[in-house]
């Protein structure tokens, strides 16, 4: 009887637990939906203007990384970071259409200096397949792990593309509908797993997203993905 009233104990803490851990994963869960859902409203209004980012660079981009409303406040605390998510071309050679999110997080370096106590959207292009490869597997230090330059604004960009592509992220910073290059040098990227966890609702890494077709693309995402495909359609060399 001992036994039994033991298992029973357990049972019942089991089965009290079992709602709290429901609601919590599920509240996450709709943060990282929430997050791409503004990750897509912020590239919708910059693709809608001619002389925001230039298409010829974003024909030549593997992913565009999406940090929205990013405040400085967060980074004076302490600990906290701007939260996007990463969208890439799939194959091999990121050569196909754009596929599913990958959750990432911005910390530290100049960032609070950059963008003052506005509320700031970031948006940076990588332009080549290191600088993917690199942030799709650790965390990347801006102008050390990988070249960062402020992205050039405007319709064309015909006799500056050699010396933008060069480096491999191009940065923008959007605050009060300005929206301008911007360096970050000695600010990080990295994969944030656990965001990636909330959405997919299992342990996934950011290479495994991008790279395995059998990781589903949330419902949530398919807005910003057919902005990506209809101003991109394809990667230009």
């Amino acid at each position: 009887m001992n036994l039994l009233k033991r298992y029973a104990v357990v049972m019942i803490g089991i089965l009290a637990f079992a709602p709290v851990t429901f609601a919590k994963d599920h509240d996450q869960a709709r943060k990282e939906e929430d997050r791409i859902a503004n990750s897509s409203a912020v590239m919708s209004e910059i693709l809608n203007v001619p002389d925001n980012i230039p298409r010829d660079l974003l024909d030549k981009a593997r992913c565009v990384v999406v940090m929205p409303s990013v405040l400085k406040a967060a980074f004076i605390v302490g600990g906290d970071y701007g939260r996007g998510t990463m969208v890439c071309r799939t194959g091999k050679a990121f050569s196909g259409p754009w596929g599913a999110p990958a959750m990432y997080a911005l910390e530290g370096g100049s960032i609070g200096f950059q963008i003052g106590g506005e509320a700031t959207d970031f948006v940076f292009l990588i332009m080549n397949d290191r600088g993917a490869n690199s942030l799709l597997h650790s965390k990347v230090k801006l102008g050390a792990d990988a070249s960062i330059a402020a992205g050039p604004v405007g319709r064309t960009t015909a006799a500056d593309t050699d010396a933008y592509m060069r480096s491999e992220i191009l940065s923008y910073s959007r605050a009060r509908g300005v929206f301008v290059g911007v360096s970050l040098e000695g600010s990080t990227l990295r994969p944030d797993n656990k965001a990636d966890r909330a959405l997919y609702g299992r342990d996934v890494t950011a290479a495994q997203i991008v790279r395995e077709s059998e990781v589903g693309t949330p419902s949530i995402a398919n807005r910003l993905i057919a902005q990506l495909e209809s101003a991109s359609p394809r990667l230009r060399s």
